[in-house]
């Protein structure tokens, strides 16, 4: 029996701070510049519509109030996972087509409503350039859930978005994987205080995308089932700077399409969000070509012959080996126990650490095409490890003030 697959446009962008004062972030035209290319046709996917979200406009919100747009995201989570629900229960495959990182707090609520109805445990496999696991426990500021959001659905920061409808966490930190953030990521010592595996770029080009789609479904061989979130930001700029916060050190479309398919190649894949592409620094449409043909062919064991809907039980019958991470050993001491809660840095300098290229994307660098080819499947070529000429802030940046500057 195959397994359907349901597109679901999520095109919200509420979680990210505006590109200029007087514009909006252009990822919520991502489901639309997909859908362009063909994306439904080449699935063979059903078409479940669109989740309209609440008007981007944050209204009186000012630095210290917490995360903006927190109501509309949260009345925007439970309708979408309202309707996550109804296609996993139609026996489908939902693919999600974001929207901003924050959408990623409507799959979580339908995973943990999922959990209870089944007696078992959602696990997470986080793919995303960056941890995004800013919270109030342990950043001086809180106010993008783009930039917040695995925070979020793990259980830290204000409650009315982690912890939605009294759930909380939505994710246990012993159930999350995350793979493909950099090795310098800036919360990456929080993660491994909080017990949550990582596989950074360096670890998960050592290993193999296949080894490591295998690795990732080992860690929660106990779970019931689990979801999947990419942010395309997890590909290298060289190849797709088509996004909010382009970070050298990122992957291949080869090893991001080699990694998809051996995650959801197994009925505990309950289904997929894609996240963070912006169409307007796409003016051809390049990018989303390629990032459809990367989905079309990463998401292919879904409807293959054999394919079949969600058990909903552990893959194994005995507990699997204790975690281990592949990640460099870190020298640097864990910060003390984070906060779970409480509200922001009333000295808060802005809404967002996240930051947009200052103008078109460039072409891809000669060290990496914009497809690359990895070679018997697995490993694929290397990307450039820095863009220009200090590696830090980007062009049309600069660094973020400290509290209470102006």
């Amino acid at each position: 029996m195959m397994r359907r697959i349901a597109v679901l446009d999520a095109p919200t962008n509420l979680g990210l701070r505006p590109p200029t004062p007087t514009s909006v972030p252009g990822c919520a035209k991502a489901p639309g510049a997909l859908r362009d290319h063909g994306l439904l046709g080449r699935l063979r996917a059903r078409d479940a519509g669109c989740m309209t979200p609440p008007r981007y406009d944050s209204g009186d919100w000012r630095p210290g109030d917490g995360v903006c747009h927190a109501p509309g995201i949260a009345g925007y989570s439970v309708a979408l996972a309202e309707r996550i629900g109804s296609i996993i229960d139609r026996g489908e495959f939902p693919l999600v087509l974001g929207g901003d990182c924050s959408v990623l707090l409507g799959p979580a609520l339908a995973m943990h409503r999922l959990g209870e109805a089944v007696g078992g445990r959602i696990g997470l496999v986080f793919v995303d350039g960056h941890s995004d696991f800013r919270h109030p426990g342990n950043a001086s500021y809180v106010g993008a859930a783009a930039g917040e959001d695995l925070a979020l659905v793990t259980g830290r920061g204000q409650a009315n978005l982690a912890a939605i409808e009294g759930r909380r966490p939505y994710f246990r930190d012993i159930d999350v994987v995350v793979l493909g953030i950099r090795a310098h990521d800036e919360y990456r010592l929080d993660l491994q205080a909080a017990g949550i595996v990582t596989r950074p770029v360096p670890a998960l080009r050592a290993e193999g995308a296949a080894r490591t789609a295998q690795w990732a479904r080992e860690q929660l061989a106990d779970c019931a089932g689990y979801w999947v979130h990419v942010d395309v930001d997890v590909l290298d700029p060289a190849v797709m700077p088509a996004v909010d916060a382009p970070d050298p050190g990122g992957i291949a479309f080869a090893e991001l399409e080699i990694l998809l398919a051996g995650l959801v190649d197994t009925p505990h894949c309950l289904g997929v969000e894609l996240t963070v592409f912006d169409p307007d620094y796409d003016p051809d449409g390049s990018y989303a070509a390629e990032i459809v043909n990367t989905l079309v062919a990463g998401l292919r064991p879904v409807s293959a012959p054999g394919s079949v809907p969600p058990r909903l039980v552990p893959e194994s019958p005995t507990a699997p080996a204790p975690r281990r991470s592949t990640a460099r050993p870190l020298t640097a001491a864990p910060p003390g126990p984070a906060a779970l809660g409480g509200d922001a840095n009333p000295d808060v300098p802005r809404l967002d650490d996240r930051r947009e290229p200052a103008g078109p994307p460039a072409a891809p660098g000669p060290g990496l095409p914009r497809r690359a080819v990895a070679p018997a499947g697995e490993s694929a070529h290397r990307v450039p490890t820095s863009r220009g000429a200090d590696g830090a802030v980007r062009p049309g940046e600069s660094p973020p003030a400290a509290a209470g500057t102006a």
